[in-house]
Formats: C-alpha cells, sequence, structure tokens
C-alpha cells in the first residue's frame, strides 16, 4: 500500500517524467538590423572517389549527384537533394599513372591526372570526375574549385607525389611548369565540360609532413606557400586567366593566427599583412579569402570555442579578409567514439552543432564538406557507396541531410542576423538566422532529448504570415514537417537539426 504523502511524490515524479513534462517554450528573437558575414556557399569535394563513381551506371551516379546538388522537390515537396552550390575538383599529381610504383597503396587514394608522364595531355583521363562537375553544373551548381594536394609528379623532387623526408616536395626550378600545368587544366576543363574554375587552390594542408604516403600530399613552410603563390599568380596574370588562388587550406584553425608558429602558421598576417616578408594580398589573382580546416579542434568544448573566436579575431584584423572552412569530417575527435561510419544521427547532430559554431562564432562565408562520395567505413562522407568501381549500392546519410538543413536554403548572398536565445543555457539549442531578398531563413539544431516550442520573434516587424519547416531526425531527412500561420509555438523535435522558413 502507497502511504498518502508518497503517492503525492509518485505523481509529481510521473507527471513531470519525460513522456508527461510540459515542453520548454524558447523564445527567439532576431534583429535584421544587425548582420554579419555575407555566405557565400557550401560544398563538397569530388577526391578519391568520384574517379570510380562517375563511371558507375547513368541511374546510381544520377543519383549520387542528385543527392548532393539537386534543388529539385518531389510531388509530396520532400527535396531530392540538399542543393550544394559549390564542388570542389582534385587536380591529382599522376600516382594513379604509375599505379604500384607511386608508393601509394590503395589505389582508391591515387589520382589520375591529364598530364601524362610523357608530358602529353589527356583530356579523357578523368572521366568519372568530369562527369560530375558536369553533373553539378547541370543541377545548380554554380561554383567550382579545383584544389591540388601535390604537384604533379613530374614536378616533384623525389618524383612521386608524397615528401619522402616531411620537407616540401616541390622542385621550385619547375615552377613555372608547375603554374603552367594550371593554367593548362583550367583551360582544358573549359575545352571538355564548359565550366570555368572560379578559384585553384594550389596547396592543401601544408603544415603535415605527408610521408607516410597513404595519398597525395605536399608540405610547405609559408615562405614556400608566397613562393609558389606568386609563381600561379605570374602565370595567371601572363596568361589571362581570370581564375582566383585561393589560399591557407591550413590544416587546423589555430595555424591561421598561432603567433608562436611563424614558419607554418599565423597566415593571415603572413600573407595578409603588408609587414609580412611572406604578404601576398597584392597579387592581381590572390583571392581576398583565407581557408581553414576544423579538424582537431572540436572538444573540448571551451576549445571549440576559443579557437572560432580567434580565428574571426585574426580575420578581422584585414579589412574586408573573408575566411573559408573550407574542409572537414570527423577525425580524431574525443566526444564521437571510434571513426567508423555512422549514417544515423548522432554524428549528424555533431556535424549541424560544427557547421552552426564555424559559421556564427568564426563567421565564415563559405563551409564545405571533405568527401562528397565515400566508399570507406570512416565518418567522411556524406554519400556512401560499396567499394566497387563499376555499380554497387547507393547510401545516403542523417550527415548530408543535417548539412542540407543549412546547404539546401541558405542561398549564396544570404546575411547573416543577429540572435538571441531566452535561457541558453538551460536549453541547448544552437540557433542561426539568415536573410536574403526578405526571406528568412532559421537554421535550429536541438541536441537534447526533449521537444521544444519556439517562439521566433523578429525585432521590428510583425508576425511573419507564412511559416514552413523542415527536419532531420531519426524520423525525417529533411523532410517537409509542419506550416504555421505565425512564428508562435513552432514545433523543433528532440534530436533534430530543422529549417524554419518564414516570409
Amino acid at each position: 500500500m502507497i502511504k498518502p504523502h508518497c503517492f503525492l511524490t509518485f505523481l509529481a515524479l510521473f507527471f513531470f517524467s519525460g513522456a508527461f513534462a510540459q515542453k520548454a517554450t524558447v523564445t527567439v528573437e532576431i534583429d535584421p538590423t544587425v548582420t554579419f558575414q555575407t555566405i557565400e556557399g557550401f560544398g563538397a569535394s569530388d577526391a578519391w572517389t568520384c574517379q570510380f563513381a562517375g563511371l558507375w551506371p547513368e541511374e546510381k551516379r544520377s543519383k549520387m549527384a542528385d543527392l548532393l546538388f539537386s534543388t529539385q522537390l518531389t510531388k509530396a515537396g520532400q527535396p531530392l537533394g540538399i542543393g550544394l552550390n559549390m564542388w570542389r575538383f582534385s587536380i591529382g599529381a599522376g600516382s594513379a599513372a604509375q599505379g604500384k610504383a607511386s608508393d601509394i597503396g590503395d589505389e582508391w587514394r591515387r589520382q589520375y591526372a591529364f598530364l601524362q608522364p610523357d608530358g602529353s595531355y589527356d583530356w579523357n583521363a578523368m572521366p568519372g570526375q568530369t562527369w560530375f562537375l558536369k553533373a553539378a553544373k547541370t543541377r545548380g551548381v554554380n561554383q567550382f574549385i579545383g584544389f591540388v594536394n601535390s604537384p604533379h609528379v613530374l614536378f616533384t623532387k623525389n618524383g612521386k607525389a608524397y615528401s619522402s623526408d616531411g620537407n616540401c616536395n616541390l622542385n621550385f626550378d619547375k615552377l613555372p611548369e608547375f603554374s603552367a600545368d594550371l593554367v593548362a587544366t583550367i583551360n582544358g576543363l573549359k575545352k571538355i565540360t564548359g565550366i570555368t574554375l572560379d578559384y585553384v587552390s594550389p596547396a592543401n594542408e601544408p603544415q603535415w609532413k605527408w610521408n607516410e604516403h597513404k595519398q597525395e600530399g605536399c608540405p610547405y613552410n609559408n615562405t614556400e606557400l608566397a613562393r609558389l603563390y606568386k609563381g600561379v599568380n605570374d602565370a595567371f596574370a601572363k596568361n589571362q586567366i581570370k581564375t582566383k588562388i585561393q589560399i591557407g587550406e591550413a590544416g587546423q584553425l589555430d595555424y591561421l593566427y598561432d603567433n608562436g608558429n611563424e614558419v607554418k602558421g599565423n597566415q593571415v598576417f603572413q600573407f595578409f599583412n603588408t609587414a609580412s616578408p611572406n604578404y601576398v594580398g597584392n597579387l592581381s589573382n590572390i583571392d581576398h579569402s583565407i581557408s581553414g580546416h576544423s579538424y582537431f579542434t572540436t572538444s573540448p568544448e571551451q576549445k571549440f570555442i576559443d579557437t572560432r573566436t580567434k580565428t574571426a579575431q585574426a580575420v578581422a584584423q584585414v579589412k574586408g579578409l573573408r575566411y573559408w572552412m573550407s574542409e572537414y569530417c570527423v577525425l580524431g575527435d574525443d566526444v564521437l567514439k571510434g571513426e567508423k561510419r555512422d549514417l544515423g544521427m548522432v554524428t549528424a547532430l555533431f556535424i549541424a552543432r560544427l557547421i552552426h559554431h564555424d559559421l556564427v562564432i568564426s563567421n565564415a562565408t563559405s563551409w564545405q564538406w571533405w568527401l562528397g562520395v565515400s566508399t570507406g567505413d570512416y565518418k567522411d562522407g556524406l554519400v556512401y557507396i560499396d567499394r566497387n568501381k563499376t555499380d554497387g549500392e547507393v547510401y545516403d546519410s542523417k550527415m548530408l541531410w543535417a548539412l542540407g538543413n543549412y546547404s539546401r536554403f541558405i542561398k549564396e548572398g544570404s546575411k547573416r542576423l543577429q540572435v538571441k536565445v531566452s535561457d541558453e543555457k538551460a536549453t541547448p539549442l544552437y540557433v542561426s538566422a539568415y536573410l536574403q531578398d526578405k526571406k528568412l531563413v532559421t537554421v535550429v539544431v536541438n541536441t537534447s532529448d526533449h521537444d521544444v516550442d519556439l517562439d521566433l520573434e523578429v525585432k521590428g516587424q510583425q508576425l511573419q504570415k507564412t511559416v514552413q519547416t523542415y527536419v532531420t531526425s531519426a524520423e525525417y531527412s529533411l523532410a517537409p514537417y509542419k506550416q504555421y500561420k505565425n512564428t508562435k509555438k513552432i514545433h523543433i523535435p528532440a534530436k533534430s537539426v530543422t529549417t524554419v522558413l518564414s516570409n
């Protein structure tokens, strides 16, 4: 028998348990008069896998392309894809042509190149990657970036696409040839695909040694990078190439601002401050942006925030400089146990929060994932496929759709707005808002186990008239969720990423 006072205690616990507890109501105030960066877009890379995936049967490869690039809807209003507007094209170093002699054991990580070992060009040498380029363009992608992991093996010191000793592997006597190859590649791609690369990134993660010959890569110090950038710029200017040179690609964000590492770090100052001997900011084709990768800076939480705060502060020191977060997948993070593939919401929520912090704290104008298509048992892909060169199954992931809560709706040219969240510490919501052409896009990441009601207020404006939400959760994949007549009591499910469209 339950005693009276015990019974009352039991009732209290029962009614305030998860099933019966009232949903929290959180007020979000958006101030459209306070704006931050202008968003340029969201992207991913074709590296490695697309050289084979682009040769799969038409139906399968088109499904991959639709998932990544499509802005179309089904009759039920379900997005076919996440609408990326940026695509990174890997300009290979020719290790694939070397085969086993490349010393790169995994053939999926060797890269083809248009430039052949005899110095001639074969514009049919990369059919898988060029198929994805054209597929991206036909689905609306309008920004293309060519990136170089290693100079072509014809221009390296050791004739390989990796460093033997952990030092720069580019033979600088052949810098003019390296630069001429980039010019030829830009012109060749235009001829065979109709696409002009908007940007070329000549070096990637230069801080790493790249001596384990697991993939193509080349280290550089800042002085070597400045020399590289100047050589490429000279070739572009001489040949009237309009493609911009995108610099940085720091392997960790702290290399963008770390004053304790002048040799390979502090890159914002090194390349964009006139007092630096490595200043290149005045060169004709240098893009006024700098890029970094979000690896190894996401835990613990204070490091997560501090690193991005310092990145924003460093970039703000140079007038008009833009910051790109140009590569990320999950590597060595303490929050996520193991690096195995996860198609579900655990990693998706982590990624959505990371995107939020990169956009809101470090003011990234562009956010780009690593592999658009992956075969690996890693958290490195948006779309996954079987490890088969000719055919197999295609798998979407919740990481794909969580990125889509941003990329599908935050259009190029959108301005990020100031957001204030009531009870921010009590309710773990990550809210950001963006405005373009009077259309308001609000993205809400709810990492908690509880549903939330959102009261969305726009300072100085009446309630928005029409509201549509799109939800990514264990149950939904960027699905049209609910419609509202105003922005009061918008339902945000537990453990979800929700996009609120209002106008």
